[in-house]
């Protein structure tokens, strides 16, 4: 089963599925060889590693469709992935939709803010009309070559208009032909219910640490039938966090030694990357072509 197959049926699943989110190919990888089944590449984690700055739209779709290929290049399990506004009017959301799918990804989420997009759980946000939106849906449905590419629709409504403005727009969403419709903060336990509810379609949990510490937990959410649960920031902000602890030991202790235990092992991390894969490919080409010279200068 490929990739975008994979991750429908996730989608369609009963059971919770957890998507950390990688901010690169490492941090992808990583999530891979730790047994997720699927994982979460969004903008906020994106510009937070290309530009260390907040996510406030600054990348464009060429930069996020080479970020993306990366990433899905690194791993096997399904890639979904932010594509902001879709970058511009319907044109434009048609190249980001050939684009990313090109890239390799399982499925992208657009959303309805006013370019340029900034993370969700930031002030200031403005949505477009909604007849705005719903032509973007139905240009990116339109321009998918891979039917089994998984479009979502998200609305910041609810941080603008209310949890009821935020409804009314996922539902026209999924009339549009949405695969799944997103009110992007709405978050807790009872909100969710009314959403799936009312609006239909699967749902996925965000769990970012740009929200803040929200009271629900994995258990709640499997409960109220959530498919599947991201969780956006958590592998950037646990690598900043580690990479500021090892230099900070380093200039305290001007001690590499001191450094040892705060690192992965170098085996470990040649087990990671593929190197004897690496290796070996290199040794075969190799000697097919020396054996090939020496074919020749036999003759």
């Amino acid at each position: 089963m490929d990739v975008r197959k994979r991750f429908r049926a996730i989608m369609a699943g009963k059971r919770l599925v957890l998507m950390p989110g990688a901010y690169d190919a490492l941090s992808a990888r990583i999530i891979e060889a730790e047994g997720f089944e699927a994982l979460v590449a969004g903008g906020y984690a994106a510009i937070g590693s290309m530009l260390a700055q907040a996510d406030m739209g600054q990348c464009n779709m060429r930069d996020y469709a080479d970020h993306y290929a990366r990433i899905c290049a690194a791993v096997k399990i399904p890639v979904y992935v932010d594509a902001d506004t879709g970058f511009g009017g319907v044109n434009n959301v048609r190249q980001m939709v050939r684009a990313f799918e090109a890239a390799g990804v399982a499925g992208l989420f657009i959303s309805d803010q006013v370019f340029p997009n900034r993370c969700g759980y930031l002030p200031g946000k403005q949505i477009i009309p909604v007849e705005q939106m719903l032509a973007k849906i139905k240009a990116a449905l339109d321009a998918r070559r891979d039917g089994d590419l998984f479009i979502a629709a998200r609305t910041d409504a609810a941080g603008v208009a209310g949890i009821d403005a935020a409804i009314a727009r996922s539902r026209l969403f999924m009339q549009a032909g949405a695969d799944m419709a997103k009110p992007m903060g709405v978050d807790t336990v009872a909100e969710i219910k009314r959403v799936m509810r009312e609006v239909g379609g699967p749902h996925m949990a965000t769990l970012s640490q740009a929200a803040g510490r929200k009271a629900r937990s994995l258990e709640e959410l499997e409960a109220a039938g959530v498919c599947a649960a991201t969780f956006p920031s958590l592998p950037l902000f646990a690598a900043a966090q580690a990479v500021r602890n090892v230099l900070g030991i380093l200039k305290r202790e001007n001690s590499l030694a001191a450094c040892e235990q705060h690192v992965m092992p170098l085996e470990d991390y040649y087990d990671l990357v593929d190197l004897k894969a690496l290796l070996a490919r290199e040794q075969n080409y190799d000697q097919a072509a020396s054996a090939l010279v020496h074919e020749r200068a036999a003759e």
